[in-house]
């Protein structure tokens, strides 16, 4: 990788690398954009194969996240961090470490809970910054109200895509089974919808199966399974050459982040299998708009009139795709660009 090169094609403000020996702890913060707003982002720790590795993912979602923002309407812009570390390694002294990095940024970066970081660890980096977001889960935390967007996004690409079928039997096949996907398989269920589910835990696959009459099926079947919607809830990069030739789905709507392998590439073979594609970075906002409202002031009721925004977001998506002939990524990424400029512009002024 090109590291200089990379960062300028992807339009990031700034990459900051942090380490240090005592303790031993490497850091890597994506700043993509702050047009709108300080820079929003949670903070993943994982055992990346090489520095190469984890910079790519920061660099991807940090970019996500921006969308993601300007598409929800949140004043705020997009960043990432990542912990290059094994779980059993992370200690109180890293966590402590990487708050006193994050303060040094002075609000400019504002993070939170993701992979391998539980409300418990954010609560130890919060004792070193107040740059952090999530430390008293006032709303109960963001996997319910993420589900809840996923959902209702599932709601808007069933109605634009698949008019007359409703939720009542329809076929969703959920990939993943972490806090997100099992509260999304709760609020299918709960509307007549028959699930077809798998996850690398099999413990969480009949767990699911036992609450809420779903079929499990093994991690390799999941793409191939004649169902209405996928939905993808674990890892990103699915959606590729390997598996796109495999769907059968009508319609791609899941929480997972940076789904497709190649955004441009992989869209286009969606688009030409005439499968809609919910973008994720619209559909998975939930989490997003739920600690952005922890952090001003958690307001119930302006929480979830900002969730329902991603159904109306998402319809009007795919009729900017249908009327101008592009993909729903090409179009996500139009309208969100719109809210952006506008955001640099009032910062001129």
């Amino acid at each position: 990788m090109k590291l200089f090169e990379t960062v300028r094609e992807m339009g990031h403000e700034q990459v900051l690398f942090f380490n240090d020996t005592n303790p031993d702890i490497k850091v890597i913060i994506a700043i993509h954009n702050t047009n709108l707003g300080p820079a929003m982002g949670a903070t993943r720790l994982f055992p990346y194969v090489n520095e190469e590795a984890a910079l790519k993912d920061a660099l991807r979602l940090s970019r996500g996240m921006t969308y993601k923002a300007a598409c929800a309407n949140i004043p705020a812009g997009g960043g990432k961090a990542v912990i290059i570390a094994k779980p059993e390694h992370k200690t109180e002294e890293l966590l402590r470490a990487y708050g006193r990095f994050v303060d040094s940024l002075k609000g400019r970066f504002i993070t939170g809970q993701d992979m391998n970081i539980t409300p418990q660890d954010v609560r130890v980096i919060g004792q070193e910054t107040k740059y952090v977001v999530g430390v008293s889960e006032k709303s109960g935390g963001p996997a319910p109200i993420t589900a809840q967007g996923v959902f209702l996004g599932i709601k808007a690409a069933v109605e634009s895509h698949l008019p007359n079928q409703g939720f009542d039997g329809l076929k969703v096949a959920v990939q993943g089974l972490g806090n997100v996907g099992k509260n999304l398989c709760r609020q299918l269920s709960e509307h007549g919808v028959k699930l077809f589910v798998s996850d690398i835990n099999s413990d969480k696959a009949e767990e699911v199966k036992r609450l809420f009459g779903a079929t499990v099926v093994e991690a390799d079947e999941i793409y191939s399974l004649n169902v209405d919607v996928f939905s993808p809830c674990a890892f990103g990069g699915i959606l590729n050459s390997q598996t796109i030739p495999l769907l059968q789905a009508k319609i791609i709507a899941g929480a997972a982040n940076n789904q497709l392998e190649n955004e441009i590439l992989h869209g286009k073979m969606l688009a030409e299998k005439g499968i809609l594609y919910a973008p994720d970075y619209v559909i998975n906002a939930g989490g997003l708009i739920n600690v952005y409202n922890e952090m001003i002031g958690y307001d119930e009721e302006k929480a979830f009139r900002q969730l329902n925004n991603i159904y109306d977001t998402l319809l009007e998506i795919f009729d900017i795709s249908q009327k101008q002939k592009i993909t729903t990524n090409e179009a996500s990424k139009q309208l969100g660009e719109a809210r952006i400029k506008k955001g640099e512009n009032q910062k001129t002024i």
